[in-house]
């Protein structure tokens, strides 16, 4: 087995971290997939140092640029490496905030710069070849009979307000609002925004909830009638990827991106967008605004005579 797999099967008994994991849960309520992220980063760290592990508080800088070292050696991409540690770092604040931990040796260890990888996006031809799937393929005679109703809707509505899969996947009746054509989306840290929807989208929900009877409670529901989960809202988009004729793999992330680089594309200003996708950071949106330069660069190169 490795120390990978070693991480998700071994339970060690370990009551910081279960404190620290309870904090995430109630205080900051975190989704469960970072929960997951935070325990396994904490677990593994404890499985790969072994007998050099003693106890979070007694750990120094240097065992954990040891760590680092030797993950870089295995491999590991930038981006896993930096996820990683944002667990650890995460965990060493809420021990020098909440357990009086005096000196945080994570704050001395540099990590290895973020690779800088512009976003997938979908053409708007792509996405008009997605949406109109659901109300156009034929259906397993197991799915409930508004099924392609429900899909259009889920498709409609990540493409209308960008929003991301666990926001999505959270969604209640109330927090529709079809008069307003706008969507209440609470994010990351619980925050709330307010997002609009437009008429193609709204119409699809109105469409969709009529089909299906929902009046109240979750937004999306599954054959039987639950909360549809996020992993059965993302193989909605895994049937439809397969369905269609889109060179690239499609998930509601590739939506989220094509929803602010075609917004920025027609003129929106990136403090909008920013609002829109809800980032704290307007550097954390900027990255569109490359992907927009790139994809004009790539119209002046084809059509200019001499480019």
């Amino acid at each position: 087995m490795s120390k990978s797999a070693a991480a998700e099967k071994i339970e060690i008994d370990d009551p910081l971290v279960d404190e620290f994991l309870e904090y995430q849960s109630v205080e900051k309520n975190v989704s469960p997939r970072t929960l997951h992220n935070y325990h396994h980063a904490l677990m593994r760290y404890r499985i790969e140092r072994g007998a050099l592990f003693s106890k979070w508080e007694t750990a120094e800088a240097d065992d954990f640029r040891d760590y680092l070292f030797e993950i870089m050696k295995g491999g590991w991409a930038r981006a896993t490496i930096r996820l990683h540690f944002a667990a650890l770092r995460s965990f060493y604040k809420f021990l020098t905030r909440r357990k009086n931990l005096l000196v945080n040796p994570i704050v001395e260890v540099q990590l290895p710069k973020a690779e800088k990888k512009l976003p997938v996006v979908l053409t708007k031809d792509q996405v008009e070849e997605l949406l109109i799937l659901p109300l156009t393929i034929e259906h397993p005679p197991q799915a409930p009979d508004w099924a392609g109703e429900r899909d259009a809707a889920i498709l409609e509505l990540f493409y209308s307000s960008g929003v991301r899969l666990a926001e999505l996947a959270a969604m209640n009746v109330s927090d529709f609002d079809f008069f307003n054509e706008c969507v209440r989306v609470f994010g990351k840290g619980s925050k709330e925004r307010i997002c609009p929807v437009g008429s193609k989208a709204a119409e699809a929900i109105h469409t969709y909830r009529n089909a299906a009877k929902v009046m109240e409670g979750p937004l999306f529901i599954s054959k039987l009638r639950r909360r549809m989960s996020a992993r059965g809202i993302s193989d909605v988009f895994k049937k439809y990827h397969k369905a269609s004729g889109i060179p690239v793999n499609i998930s509601p992330h590739k939506l989220r991106h094509s929803f602010a680089t075609h917004l920025l594309d027609n003129g929106a200003d990136l403090r909008s967008v920013q609002t829109l996708l809800g980032h704290a950071s307007l550097s954390t949106t900027q990255i569109y605004t490359h992907v927009s330069i790139e994809r004009m660069k790539a119209v002046y190169d084809e059509a200019h005579p001499r480019a």
